[in-house]
């Protein structure tokens, strides 16, 4: 990978569809209420890239990603993406991809076991949680095993925080309970895995002052800008990103529901100095994956 030739690194694409399987019950609905929520016909069958076409794309235009899957099959019914074959892909285009994997935190001991194997034998970066599709708290002691994996591994975690696209305006959302995303659970862990980095991604509404806090306060929380068009950002944390957090901001798009085309675009219309611009884009990226 020669960062000094890419325009940006993306730290929030999503791998949705998995080789070599059909998708379950339900799945079609699922998606296809992602793209009603973001007026985005990615959902729609057939039309979802697979890792390849993700890894095509971001070439093209000369911008890494940051590239997981969400293991919500517990709760979901969806079998998740396999971890190993995200791994296997990116490294098959490592000069645009950093895979990052993701274990449902219930798994505990077999998830902690998994997590170090994924980052020894796969050279998994990081590792992708989403409170509300795993239904639970971040700062659940259960939990905490597969964090002390992933912290003594050297890995990056990056939580899902705020309300979300998944299963809205869907029956019952889905069953989906957003009360799990709040960012401020992520201080408790942000305290007790000190030299872990933490990236709480997406502006986290309706919490966004409790996701500014704790990055604020905590020296190893990160925010990724990923889920909303920047025109839609609050103005505190625009005014965040240009002053006391700019080197803890993070580009991400939130592939496929946003495109990094649209996001870019739309960040060039907002308030950023041009100071603090490369430091989104790239920089803090480079420095926090050690590129």
């Amino acid at each position: 990978m020669n960062i000094d030739e890419l325009v940006a690194i993306d730290f929030h694409t999503h791998a949705e569809e998995p080789c070599g399987c059909q998708r379950d019950d339900g799945y079609h609905e699922f998606q296809a209420g992602m793209a009603r929520y973001f007026r985005n016909p990615a959902g729609a069958q057939g039309m979802l890239p697979t890792v390849q076409e993700t890894a095509a794309y971001y070439r093209e235009r000369k911008i890494a990603c940051v590239i997981f899957p969400v293991d919500a099959e517990r709760e979901t019914g969806f079998r998740r993406y396999e971890n190993e074959e995200v791994a296997k892909i990116a490294a098959e285009n490592a000069d645009i991809m950093i895979p990052f994997a993701s274990i449902d935190p219930a798994k505990g001991k077999m998830g902690a076991r998994e997590a170090r194997r994924l980052v020894r034998d796969f050279g998994i970066k990081g590792f992708k949680f989403h409170p509300t599709m795993q239904a639970f708290y971040p700062n659940d002691r259960d939990a905490y095993v597969l964090y002390e994996a992933i912290a003594e591994e050297g890995a990056i975690t990056l939580f899902h925080t705020g309300q979300t696209g998944v299963g809205a305006g869907m029956r019952g959302g889905m069953n989906m309970r957003l009360k799990y995303s709040n960012p401020i659970h992520l201080d408790d862990v942000a305290a007790e895995f000190p030299d872990m980095p933490i990236i709480l991604a997406h502006p986290s509404f309706p919490w966004q002052e409790e996701a500014l806090a704790v990055a604020t306060h905590k020296p190893n929380v990160y925010i990724d800008m990923s889920g909303w068009s920047p025109k839609y950002f609050p103005s505190i944390l625009i005014q965040y990103a240009n002053t006391m957090l700019k080197h803890k901001m993070l580009f991400g798009s939130d592939w496929p529901a946003i495109t990094p085309d649209r996001w870019l675009k739309d960040f060039e219309t907002i308030g950023i100095r041009d100071e603090v611009r490369p430091l989104i884009l790239k920089e803090n990226a480079r420095k926090l994956l050690k590129l």
